[in-house]
C-alpha cells in the first residue's frame, strides 16, 4: 500500500490567513515550511487511489502529487473516491472542487452523508453535477477498496460540526479507518480526530503497522497561550493533545513497534518547528512529524 501526506496542518492550515502568533509569523518569514490542510492518499496497486478526507486545499495538493495526475484519457482520473473522517468543513469542502468528476464513490457515516444533505447540502450540489455513489463506512463487516484494499471504520467521537443543529448527541459523528492491503499485509489506521482515547483503541493500534493520528494541539493549554482564543479551557474543540499524563504520546508508548506519525497540526502547535523541545519529545518516543508531500509504503 502506497500513502501519500497531501496535507498534514489543520484547519486553516499553516501559517493560518487571519493568525499572526509566533509560529505563523516565522512560516511568513520563511523560517518555516508552509503546511496545507490535512488530506492523504492511498492506494493497493499505485493506479486506484482514494482520498482520506477532502480538504479545501484538494486541487494543488492534486497538482503536487504525480502519481495523481489525470490520464491517459482527456478527462480520466486515477482518483477513485473519498474516505471521509466527519463532516466538518475542513474535511468536506474538497468536494466541491471535485465536482463533474465521474464514478466517484464517497463512503462516510450515516450522521455525516445526513450532515451533507441537510445541513451543509454539498450531496445535492454535486449529484446536479455527476451522480456520485454514497456509501456508508461504518456496514458492518467493512468493505473493499478498488486496488486491493480493505477498510473497516471504527466511531471514535460522538463530536458533530458546530454548522449541525441538535445534533444527535450518541450518533458516530467521527470515524478512525483501518486500511489493510491484502497483499502484503500491511495496515494503515487513520484517525486526525481524537477527543480522547476511545475504548478499544489500543487493540485497533496492535493490528496496524502504521498510525496517522490526530496531533492538533500539543498542550491542553495551547490556545490561550498562543492566541488568546475564546476556545482556551475547553476541551481543545475535539482533540485531544499530545503532552501531558492523559495525552496521546504516553498512550503512543504503549505501542513501540507501530510506526507512528501525527498529523492535522494545528497552526499554534509547536510541533511544526523542528527545533522545538516538542519536537524533541516526540523524537524521542519513537513518534514522527512529516512534511507535506511525504510517502509511506506499507
Amino acid at each position: 500500500m502506497k500513502v501519500i501526506l497531501l496535507g498534514t496542518a489543520a484547519g486553516g492550515g499553516f501559517p493560518q490567513w487571519n493568525c499572526a502568533c509566533a509560529l505563523c509569523a516565522r512560516c511568513h518569514r520563511g523560517e518555516l515550511p508552509a503546511r496545507s490542510q490535512e488530506c492523504v492518499a492511498v492506494s493497493g496497486n499505485g493506479r486506484d487511489w482514494w482520498l482520506l478526507n477532502a480538504s479545501p486545499d484538494i486541487r494543488t495538493q492534486l497538482l503536487a502529487a504525480p502519481a495523481l495526475a489525470p490520464g491517459p484519457g482527456l478527462r480520466e482520473t486515477p482518483v477513485r473516491g473519498v474516505l471521509l473522517t466527519d463532516a466538518e468543513v475542513d474535511h468536506t469542502l474538497g468536494l466541491t472542487i471535485m465536482r463533474g468528476g465521474t464514478g466517484l464513490t464517497v463512503h462516510a457515516a450515516p450522521p455525516v452523508r445526513a450532515a451533507l444533505t441537510a445541513d451543509l447540502p454539498l450531496r445535492g450540489l454535486l449529484d446536479r453535477y455527476a451522480p456520485w455513489d454514497w456509501q456508508d463506512s461504518t456496514a458492518p463487516g467493512g468493505f473493499e477498496l478498488a486496488g486491493g484494499l480493505t477498510v473497516t471504520a471504527h466511531t471514535v467521537s460522538a463530536k458533530a460540526p458546530k454548522y449541525v443543529g441538535g445534533p444527535d448527541p450518541d450518533a458516530p459523528w467521527v470515524s478512525a479507518y483501518r486500511i489493510e492491503d491484502a497483499a502484503t499485509g500491511g495496515a494503515l489506521v487513520y484517525a486526525p480526530c481524537l477527543a480522547t482515547w476511545p475504548d478499544g483503541f489500543d487493540d485497533l493500534l496492535a493490528s496496524a503497522s502504521c498510525a496517522l493520528l490526530d496531533g492538533t494541539f500539543f498542550s491542553a493549554d495551547e490556545l490561550g497561550t498562543a492566541v488568546r482564543s475564546p476556545d482556551a479551557g475547553q476541551p481543545l474543540m475535539g482533540h485531544l493533545p499530545v503532552a501531558g499524563p492523559g495525552g496521546s504520546l504516553a498512550a503512543l508508548a504503549r505501542h513501540p513497534g507501530l510506526r507512528r506519525i501525527y498529523t492535522h497540526l494545528n497552526n499554534t502547535n509547536p510541533l511544526l518547528d523542528p527545533s522545538s523541545s516538542a519536537c524533541a519529545a516526540a523524537r524521542q518516543a519513537g513518534v514522527e512529524v512529516l512534511p507535506d508531500g511525504s510517502e509511506i509504503i506499507l
